[in-house]
């Protein structure tokens, strides 16, 4: 090389400085880790419009909303921006004084979402004005020492100013003048949380980090009693009730030392169609959830007979492409006569998921909590297990040669090439010279599962008809 061709490093380093500044600072604040994002949470009496409000705030309907109290029932994280700031929003059900059962259980919910936050939105419905119950949660506020901001929600027009006015007696400072379906006063409203974050928090941010596990399954099967054992506290409402969840509920989990996303999704219905109000898009949300989520753990109910409804969750596991762990749930409850009859469900009903992983647990004692790890591990690695473009073709070339396609019409379709174009599941495109048959598909899906494993994934195998010249 030329001496001219050399750059001396120092006097590149000192124009970088010259023209960009301090490059080591800003490298750093780049690299500001997103574990340290700020904590929003939105506490209210029920039906004052918290949901609606969060679903303002983020952009997008993700809250379940209805014009009915109690829809929302479980501290529900999204990921929120405003002016550049990001900062984690907490949705809460309604806070009620002296509650008991499950109503008793959100108002814990929204307790402790009010202690683990860094700002706290209090929003109160100005078309009723302040009541008891919005006294006492301000009186639990003053105690908790978080910065408070006050939200007078419902106010429509002008006319409505005069009411949200008198909620200057709560002591809390402005209340400010919001319509949460109209957006009337959002932009102010966003700039006074924003300047009121700190500059780190105790948020995690949903982007990357942690594998991504959603928890499905049909309604009342143990989802949150899973969760709850898992995340070992109460972090979300369990009831004898079935439909209890509604939000999908993210939250990280240390298992197996490391750190996990576990999604606890509301339990699938029969029939979509069948559901009507918050279980409809509950439902809706539930799906993009599974979306969201890397690898489902389906839980299915081991002391009750597999449903048609159990085998449709596992079909729309396998439809979306993710990695699939199924685990046999209320263990504890099973006897010897059970256990035989359950061996020939699985053999009959599961017949087209031989490949997933399974682990028989127990969500109210904790039984093979643990060996989840393992399961999911296996899966995820199945899911992302890629085979080199020339062994594929040795050995799909050797499968088609000991079992060639039947003659159909007088032809034979053969396979000339084979690649595997992605992961996440493994998907394979096959160029042939012909059309291959259901049932030879299957054969080739079977017969590379026995060679390369893909336990705990489904594959996709795709065609390429080779074109006919003219």
């Amino acid at each position: 090389m030329a001496d001219e061709e050399w750059v001396d490093i120092d006097e590149a380093y000192a124009a970088a400085l010259e023209e960009f500044g301090d490059l080591e600072a800003q490298i750093e604040e780049l690299s500001v880790d997103s574990s340290t994002l700020p904590v929003v949470a939105i506490i209210g009496r029920p039906n004052v419009g918290k949901s609606t409000l969060v679903n303002r705030i983020i952009g997008r309907r993700e809250a379940v909303v209805q014009d009915l109290p109690g829809v929302t029932r479980d501290r529900v994280s999204y990921d929120a921006h405003w002016n550049g700031r990001r900062f984690c929003l907490v949705d809460t059900g309604g806070w009620m004084k002296d509650a008991r059962g499950m109503s008793g259980q959100v108002a814990a919910q929204a307790e402790r979402a009010m202690a683990e936050a860094d700002v706290v939105v209090f929003v109160v419905d100005s078309t009723v004005g302040a009541l008891d119950a919005d006294e006492a949660i301000v009186r639990l506020l003053r105690k908790s020492g978080r910065p408070v901001v006050l939200v007078a929600n419902k106010v429509d027009d002008a006319r409505g100013e005069a009411d949200a006015a008198a909620l200057w007696s709560l002591g809390l400072g402005e209340p400010y003048m919001v319509s949460s379906i109209h957006g009337r006063g959002s932009g102010d409203l966003l700039d006074a949380i924003v300047n009121a974050l700190p500059e780190h928090g105790e948020g995690r941010s949903r982007e990357g980090g942690p594998r991504r596990v959603a928890l499905l399954g049909k309604p009342n099967v143990g989802k949150s009693s899973l969760l709850n054992r898992l995340a070992r506290s109460q972090r979300v409402v369990v009831d004898s009730v079935a439909g209890t969840t509604v939000d999908p509920v993210d939250e990280l989990i240390v298992l197996g030392e490391r750190e996990w996303w576990f999604i606890d999704t509301a339990g699938i219905r029969r029939r979509v169609k069948e559901a009507s109000g918050h279980e409809y898009f509950a439902s809706l949300r539930t799906q993009a959830a599974l979306d969201r989520a890397e690898v489902a753990v389906v839980l299915i109910d081991a002391s009750e007979p597999l449903s048609e409804q159990d085998t449709r969750i596992i079909s729309m596991v396998e439809e979306s492409g993710r990695a699939l762990v199924l685990a046999y749930n209320k263990w504890d409850l099973m006897d010897e006569e059970r256990q035989r009859y359950l061996e020939r469900e699985i053999e009959r009903d599961l017949v087209q998921v031989p490949w997933a992983p399974r682990v028989n647990v127990s969500a109210k004692t904790g039984r093979h909590v643990d060996k989840m790890v393992s399961a999911l591990d296996t899966a995820l690695n199945g899911w992302e297990t890629r085979i080199p473009t020339s062994r594929l073709n040795s050995f799909i070339n050797e499968v088609a040669a000991g079992n060639p396609h039947p003659i159909r019409g007088g032809k034979q379709p053969r396979i000339l090439f084979c690649t595997q174009v992605s992961v996440g599941p493994p998907t394979f495109v096959l160029f042939t010279n012909g059309f291959l048959e259901a049932g030879y598909r299957r054969f080739l899906e079977r017969r590379l599962r026995e060679e390369f494993g893909f336990v705990g994934s489904p594959i996709r195998l795709n065609m390429r008809l080779k074109e006919k010249r003219r």
